[in-house]
């Protein structure tokens, strides 16, 4: 199995994580029907902001880049250690990411284990996340991982 190490991200690389995060939250909520393509990557980069008000400073968040063994980053990771909706000793994984030309390769794994670890330290007992359905290779990963379903949305167009 590979093995990351994970550190805090540096003021140089947050301004371009945020940016791609922002791009993919975007394109995902578009994709899964909930944003209108029109101003989806505005509202992405205003949400992201509120979570991260002060960006990397901003209390209760790890920003962690996984590198490997010779040190160039192979991904990044996002968890607030206050859960959004208020859940009690549960954090939240808000994103989690490989990189595209890293992936296949036992990083993710590392990356998730690493970020259990993380905040486990950091005193959260549980860790919850979101997961779109179409993202096959994610639910299967965080399956084998241990984690389950705690809710569940579904969709249908209507419009055919």
């Amino acid at each position: 199995m590979s093995t990351v190490n994970v550190r805090p991200m540096t003021d140089d690389e947050y301004p371009q994580w945020l940016r791609a995060l922002s791009e993919r939250f975007a394109r995902e909520q578009v994709e899964a029907g909930t944003w209108a393509p029109e101003g989806a990557l505005e509202a992405a980069l205003a949400k992201n902001q509120n979570f991260l008000p002060q960006g990397l400073a901003t209390p209760g968040m790890l920003i962690l880049v996984a590198t490997d063994q010779t040190g160039s980053p192979v991904g990044r990771a996002w968890v607030g250690l206050d859960h959004p909706a208020g859940k009690a000793d549960c954090a939240f994984l808000y994103d989690i990411e490989i990189e595209p030309a890293q992936r296949g390769r036992g990083f993710g794994r590392a990356l998730l284990e690493a970020v259990e670890q993380a905040t486990r330290e950091a005193g959260a007992p549980a860790l919850e996340l979101n997961v779109f359905a179409p993202n096959r290779t994610a639910v299967a990963l965080y399956g084998s991982a241990g984690y389950t379903v705690t809710t569940q949305q579904m969709r249908k167009d209507l419009a055919s």
